[in-house]
């Protein structure tokens, strides 16, 4: 049974850093893809990163040049550093890995159907 923790949530002031984390256990971590999605209250769930298997990654707009995702394949881990946060970025944070099913969402071609517990995000002015 695949299993996704995430942490490194907080609160933090504009401007400011956080380092999100994310492991993963009971699948090849190294054959999939992860992301990173987040919802904020009252909005829909947007993906803000992803990272395949092989290292490839791509941003959502409103982050670029601000988050860096990463992953560690011999720790089953995938990172989001998030730098000169904004108001904005406040939200509930999850990572998911690359899955089918039909609560899956569709990122960067592909579907993310595993999904952590989420970690808060929040920003202050």
């Amino acid at each position: 049974q695949v299993q996704v923790v995430s942490s490194g949530g907080g609160l933090v002031q504009a401007g400011g850093s956080l380092r999100l984390s994310c492991t993963v256990s009971g699948m090849t971590f190294d054959d999939y893809a992860m992301a990173w999605f987040r919802q904020a209250p009252g909005k829909e769930r947007e993906g803000v990163s992803w990272i395949s298997s092989s290292g490839y990654m791509d941003y959502v707009d409103s982050v670029k040049g601000r988050f860096t995702i990463s992953r560690d394949n011999a720790k089953n881990t995938v990172f989001l550093q998030m730098n000169s946060l904004k108001p904005e970025d406040t939200a509930m944070y999850y990572c998911a890995s690359e899955g089918t099913g039909r609560s899956a969402y569709f990122f960067g071609g592909y579907y993310f159907n595993y999904w952590s517990q989420g970690t808060q995000v929040t920003v202050s002015s």
